[in-house]
């Protein structure tokens, strides 16, 4: 069976952490083998595309999953990260040609992304982990 790769970036956590949990949650509540599924972290977001770029050049993997959270600060820091990481996914899965999703939070504050991080199904990390399973059965039916 083939691999779900979940890349989280560690910056901002405990919200990237929740956003792994409800991933995990969707995958198994879809009979998705814990066995196939891989979790790597990164630094940051910034972080993300290349790791994912590694984890989807293996022949076994079918989608990867990219989980974080961007939150504005004073600076422009935040556009710079929020556009490259976003970018840099998308290039990721054009490569590819594999479902790399992007599930990045990229909120103005904290308590928007706990809002989007709460352990149910409102669970960004959960919707993530939806789409890349429904994205693995539209590329195998386009294929």
């Amino acid at each position: 069976m083939k691999k779900i790769h979940i890349i989280v970036s560690e910056f901002n956590n405990p919200i990237p952490e929740q956003l792994l949990q409800g991933a995990l949650r969707a995958l198994t509540d879809q009979k998705f083998s814990k066995q196939n599924i891989v979790v790597t972290k990164v630094p940051g977001a910034f972080e993300l595309p290349i790791a994912a770029l590694a984890a989807g050049q293996q022949m076994m993997t079918a989608a990867v999953i990219c989980l974080g959270a961007v939150i504005r600060g004073e600076t422009s820091h935040y556009d710079y990260v929020c556009s490259e990481t976003a970018r840099g996914i998308m290039d990721v899965g054009l490569k590819l040609m594999k479902p790399v999703i992007f599930g990045v939070l990229t909120t103005d504050n904290e308590a928007q992304a706990e809002a989007r991080a709460k352990a149910d199904k409102t669970n960004k990390g959960y919707e993530c982990a939806i789409a890349a399973l429904s994205m693995i059965k539209v590329l195998k039916s386009l294929r």
